[in-house]
Formats: C-alpha cells, sequence, structure tokens
C-alpha cells in the first residue's frame, strides 16, 4: 500500500467541472449515489464560461415554425452527415427540456416582449435558435449549475488533475492524479467514472482555448482501453482575434455574426458570396442585396456570413492566402456600420469590453480584425448515444470529450445544449451502473505505484528537457502541418515530429518540488497532447477526403464512401492503431428528415418581429 497517495472512495467520480461535468455531478447525486466532482481549475473557471452566443434548443420562441425535426436535419447537415443519428435525434428532442430546466434552477435568458425565452440567429440553423443572456451564456449556464451543484452538497476537489484511470479486470476501478496546488497524489476509488475534461486545443499554436484543455480525457481513455473516433475532426471557429499577439485566437463570439455583423476582405467586399457551397445554396440568400433585406426583416439566418464554421474558417483564408487579408493577416468583422453603438452595448457587451481592453478597438465605431482559431474537436471518446458509455464498463464521457454527436463539424451553439443533454445522460446511467455493482472494483496496487511513478518521474529527473521548450515545438508543429489545410507530406512530417518530442519529452526534468509546480504540470499535460495529437495526425492522414474541419488540399473534395466511416483509433501495446467502422445507418423517418425539400426562399417572419 502506497501512503503517500491520499485515497478517497466515491461510487461517481466526474472529471472535469464545465458543463457536462457539473450537469452528470448533479444527475449522479440526485440518483442518491455517493459523488466526487473534480476540476483541473477553480471551480466556475471551466472553459464553458468562454462559449458566449447561446444554447441551441427547438424552443420555437422566436419562430413558430422551429422543432426538434428541423434542429435534428440542421445538426446532420451542419456535421456533413458523419454524425451518430441517435445522438443527434436524442440532443434535438431534450435540448428544450434542458434550457426550461435551467431557467427553473435561476438561469437568467434575455426575453421577447411576451416574457419568452430569446433565441438568437446562429452558422448552420435555420431558424433563430440560441437562447442567450447577451454575449456571456456559457457565463451565466456555469453560475446556474454550480450554484445548483453546491446546493446539493456534492464533494468538489478543485486544481486537482486526473492522470490515469485505474481499471480490474477491463472495467474501470478509479483514477489517480495530483493536487496542483499541495503537490500530493490524490487517488479516487470509483464504481463509475465520467470523464469531462474538454478538448485538446492546447496542442495548437493559435487556439481559442484555455490552458486546462491539453487533452486529458483522450489520453486516459486510449490507456484504459476505449475507444476514440474522428480525431481528425477539428474546428477551426473562423473568429477570433488576430492582435494584439498576446491574445491571438481568443474568440469573438459568433454572435456577432447572429446580431448583423458582415465579414469583409481589405478591399472592404463582403466576400462571403463567393464561397457559398452547393449544399447551401437554395437556404442562402444569393446576392448582398438580399442579404441587406433580411437584415431589415430582423433575421439573417440565411446570410452566407452565417454558413456553418468550417465553410467561413476556409473562406477566410483564402483571402488571406490570396493577399486580400488585414494587416495582421485576418479579416474584419463589421457590425459598427449595421447596429447603433447602443445596440451593440446592450447585445454585445463582452465584445465591447474584449476589444476595448485588449485591442484599443471600439467595435461600436470600427471593424474588428479576426481570423480562424483552433476551437473545438468533434471526434472524441467513442460512446453508446443512448448512456454514453464507452467501450470500457463503468467509463462514461459527456461534453467535448466524447464524439458522435457534431459529426464532421459542430454547430455553433450546440456546444452548450449537447452539455446539458449528455451530461445529464451520462450522470443518470453512470449512477445505474454504480447502484447495480455489488461491491467496488478492487484495487491494483501494483497499477496505483506504477501510474504514482510515472507522476513523480519529472521531478527526480536531472539535466533533462525543457518542457516550455517542447510544447512549444508541438504548437509549431500541428499549427503549420495539421492546421485548417493538410496534406500526405506534410501529415508525415508532422508524426515524424511527434514521434521525435515524444522521446525527448520522456526526458522532462523539472526543478523546484512538488509544491504547485507549473513546470511539473506541463511536463505531464505534454504526455497526453503528444498521444491526441498523433491520433489526429494519423486519423488525418487515413481519411483520404474533405469533409467538414477535415480538408485535405490533396483530396479536396468529399468521398460518398468515406461518408459512411468513422476513423477508429486505440492502443494496442502502447501504439496507436487505427481502422474504419461503417456508421449506424438513421431509421427510415429520419431519413427522410434528411432528404426533404430544400426550403422556400420566400422571406418569412419571425413570431413577434415588429
Amino acid at each position: 500500500m502506497n501512503d503517500a497517495v491520499k485515497r478517497h472512495e466515491y461510487d461517481v467520480v466526474v472529471i472535469g467541472a464545465g458543463g457536462a461535468g457539473l450537469r452528470a455531478a448533479i444527475e449522479a447525486s440526485a440518483m442518491g449515489v455517493r459523488t466526487a466532482l473534480i476540476c483541473k481549475s477553480l471551480l466556475g473557471k471551466a472553459h464553458t464560461v468562454m462559449a458566449e452566443g447561446g444554447i441551441a434548443a427547438a424552443l420555437g420562441n422566436v419562430w413558430k415554425e422551429d422543432n426538434w425535426k428541423v434542429h435534428f436535419r440542421d445538426t446532420m447537415r451542419g456535421g456533413k452527415l458523419l454524425n451518430h443519428w441517435r445522438m443527434a435525434q436524442i440532443h434535438a428532442q431534450e435540448a428544450p427540456d434542458r434550457v426550461l430546466e435551467l431557467e427553473e434552477w435561476g438561469a437568467l435568458f434575455d426575453r421577447t416582449k411576451d416574457g419568452l425565452i430569446l433565441q438568437r440567429d446562429f452558422g448552420g440553423h435555420r431558424y433563430a435558435r440560441l437562447a442567450h443572456v447577451g454575449d456571456r451564456t456559457g457565463l451565466e449556464m456555469i453560475r446556474t449549475l454550480q450554484d445548483h451543484a453546491v446546493h446539493r452538497g456534492i464533494d468538489v476537489f478543485m486544481e486537482t488533475t486526473m492522470f490515469r484511470l485505474l481499471t480490474e479486470d477491463g472495467r474501470v476501478s478509479g483514477a489517480i492524479g495530483y493536487d496542483r496546488q499541495k503537490g500530493e497524489l490524490a487517488l479516487f476509488h470509483a464504481k463509475a467514472v465520467v470523464l469531462a475534461t474538454g478538448g485538446v486545443g492546447k496542442a495548437w499554436k493559435v487556439t481559442s482555448n484555455s490552458w486546462e484543455y491539453t487533452g486529458d480525457g483522450f489520453a486516459m481513455a486510449l490507456e484504459a482501453g476505449a475507444e476514440l473516433i474522428d480525431m481528425e475532426m477539428t474546428q477551426f471557429h473562423p473568429t477570433g482575434m488576430v492582435w494584439p499577439t498576446s491574445v491571438r485566437g481568443l474568440l469573438v463570439t459568433e454572435g456577432v455574426r447572429g446580431d448583423g455583423g458582415t465579414l469583409k476582405n481589405a478591399n472592404g467586399e463582403r466576400f462571403m458570396f463567393k464561397y457559398i457551397p452547393e449544399f447551401f445554396k437554395a437556404e442562402t440568400a444569393d446576392n448582398e442585396a438580399e442579404a441587406d433585406r433580411w437584415y431589415e426583416d430582423k433575421t439573417n439566418r440565411r446570410t452566407p456570413d452565417l454558413l456553418p464554421r468550417d465553410e467561413v474558417a476556409r473562406a477566410i483564408n483564402a483571402e488571406v492566402k490570396a493577399g486580400r487579408g488585414s494587416p495582421h493577416g485576418g479579416v474584419f468583422l463589421d457590425i459598427a456600420s449595421r447596429r447603433s453603438a447602443e445596440y451593440i452595448k446592450r447585445r454585445l457587451p463582452s465584445m465591447y469590453h474584449q476589444f476595448m481592453q485588449l485591442a484599443g478597438v471600439d467595435i461600436t465605431k470600427e471593424a474588428m480584425e479576426i481570423g480562424p482559431t483552433l476551437h473545438y474537436i468533434m471526434g472524441g471518446v467513442r460512446v453508446d448515444p443512448d448512456s454514453t458509455q464507452s467501450t470500457v464498463p463503468g467509463l462514461f464521457a459527456a461534453g467535448e470529450v466524447a464524439a458522435g454527436m457534431h459529426g464532421a463539424n459542430r454547430l455553433g451553439g450546440n456546444s452548450l445544449s449537447d452539455l446539458l443533454v449528455f451530461g445529464r445522460r451520462a450522470g443518470l446511467y453512470a449512477a445505474e451502473y454504480a447502484k447495480r455493482l455489488a461491491r467496488m472494483p478492487l484495487l491494483d496496487e501494483q497499477q496505483v505505484s506504477r501510474r504514482s511513478q510515472e507522476i513523480l518521474a519529472p521531478l527526480e529527473r536531472r539535466g533533462g528537457e525543457n518542457p516550455y521548450a517542447l510544447h512549444a515545438e508541438l504548437t509549431d508543429t500541428m499549427q503549420d502541418l495539421v492546421g485548417i489545410i493538410r496534406t500526405a507530406d506534410e501529415l508525415r512530417q508532422a508524426l515524424t515530429r511527434i514521434d521525435s518530442l515524444r522521446t525527448r519529452a520522456a526526458r522532462c526534468a523539472v526543478a523546484s518540488g512538488r509544491v504547485y509546480n507549473p513546470s511539473w504540470h506541463l511536463a505531464l499535460d505534454l504526455r497526453t497532447m503528444l498521444l491526441c495529437s498523433e491520433a489526429v495526425t494519423r486519423s488525418a492522414l487515413l481519411r483520404e477526403e474533405s469533409r467538414g474541419g477535415h480538408t485535405r488540399d490533396d483530396y479536396p473534395k468529399p468521398d460518398p464512401d468515406w461518408g459512411k466511416k468513422n476513423v477508429v483509433t486505440r492502443l494496442r501495446d502502447g501504439q496507436v492503431e487505427l481502422r474504419t467502422a461503417s456508421l449506424p445507418e438513421a431509421p427510415s423517418e429520419l431519413r427522410a428528415l434528411l432528404g426533404e425539400e430544400k426550403p422556400s426562399a420566400k422571406v418569412a417572419v419571425p413570431a413577434g418581429a415588429e
């Protein structure tokens, strides 16, 4: 027995305290099981707070025609039909209830004149569908869930990073990690574990992601025997700040375009009209005059500025490469010429203050300089769509760390409703699983000892590699070679570099002790980022087509055969292995929704419009 490890015992352990983790912990606790919530940062500091635009749910408060079937169709089309149909169906059907539940728990949404929850336009959504709180929706969502979790008395472990999952006979038995502040090793013995750890954006140089996003959940799942799917599907949000460099990549909410903002190149041209793909032309205004008319009619759902994120990001990238970019390598996002200063400050307060304080730009008077930033990964842990359980018994996953819901590209606003819908399901089914177990799983003390040694190894080396230098090399590699546009040659170069970096990372040495030592933490994070980066790169090399967030310059078009396959990643004897698996076919009634006649080009009037 290793007395240096502080031990805890729970029925359900939730790793990650963003929207999915909080909602999972609330549900598990409500089921009457002993529940622990572990967060890498402080409670309330989750990356979810950076989700600004809103929560996508077919409430029908602004457009009465909206319903779950339309939302399902938008999600599937936005994901280029690579989504798991059942996850998209559950999400569309349950999202309205989750939003109303959040309201019951105290969330303060913006309102229509009739007192209903107001909904705004967002890219890829046929109707104004995003319930929002100005441009601070994620913050309000976390505040509400956090208050509810605290009210339930859930045990919370802050500033604690989980390193590896523990297993007994192929099923989960807990997790081991460390307290970031004290440097103590921490073991959580559990019947079930829910991963809600977010993404891996810190492996790229330009990202909207916060420091916590180092791919912990992906690596833990792989090393426990679970499968990942579609790791090549990385979303570059089209609008991140490009200036000053200290905040390059910081998110500029899609709500700016949802509220009337337009994209322009250095020549002042609204360039998105040149990049409308055939897939979306019937739902998009075909000229600027018609788009302007839509703004006057208080809806802009058909302007090409609000095409799905992958389409807009590629268009911006093309304009910059063609020499029509802004002075600092992006393009311009203009809302000042379309909306009053009062409107902008009321609807987009965070954006107003963000640009004023960080860039000295008054967005009520001048355009913003923006460009693509690595924002989200659609790939992740392969889960059962109903229960969220992975291929390892007792291991569940929800939120960005889980895959299947968003296919090849996530629509804006679907992330927050995804967290609520599948966070609840993860907590529910993890609790039910824990209740079915007659006893706690046994702990393998050899596993505990081995993992403890791995965690402490960088502290015991002398004269090794600098983790900060290695991280900089990794982010350069992923940005330059596994970015928006990919080729086989560059992906192979990336794999060579990643392999070299992994060898060097195994020699990382850090100074000082275990009490809040960021160098030690980064040395451990490098292991997870390198494993995830290899999974992304190998998956991108295998998928020989362009679809959604994955664009191959050497295979520039979608391939119908690849559109029916997931790329599956697993570990065998410590080595990354890939295979393909066929997507499940949707039932005929749902396939009919995807093949329905395209909507009329007639301008409709939203419910409650003046």
